[in-house]
């Protein structure tokens, strides 16, 4: 994998942090071993993966699209697997955040 790359660092970070937000509720509270310790290796992960992006991108872009992945690909997977709301309003808005994660990295020099 190629390191000096932060835009694909940046979307296995995301990714990572869909994968922990998915995880997390199984671990109920912390006091299941197994998604606990699933939740917590993917939370470092996608910390590290997140610090790799920062090395050669602005603080304010890798966290804002970070958030947006993670935000993003949580509440798609949320609406796919686990029969969350569909309301047109709530697409809209992930759109939105779509088209800013989109606008930052087409500015970012």
């Amino acid at each position: 994998m190629n390191a000096s790359n932060p835009w694909l660092w940046l979307l296995i970070a995301g990714t990572c942090e869909v994968i922990y937000a998915l995880i997390m509720p199984h671990s109920k509270s912390f006091t299941r071993i197994v998604p606990s310790a699933f939740t917590i290796l993917f939370i470092a992960l996608s910390m590290y993966c997140l610090s790799l992006a920062m090395r050669s991108l602005p603080v304010g872009t890798a966290y804002a699209v970070w958030v947006g992945i993670g935000a993003c690909g949580t509440a798609i997977a949320g609406i796919f697997f686990l029969q969350e709301s569909r309301d047109p309003m709530r697409l809209i808005g992930l759109g939105l955040i779509v088209c800013g994660i989109v606008l930052l990295k087409i500015t970012h020099k």
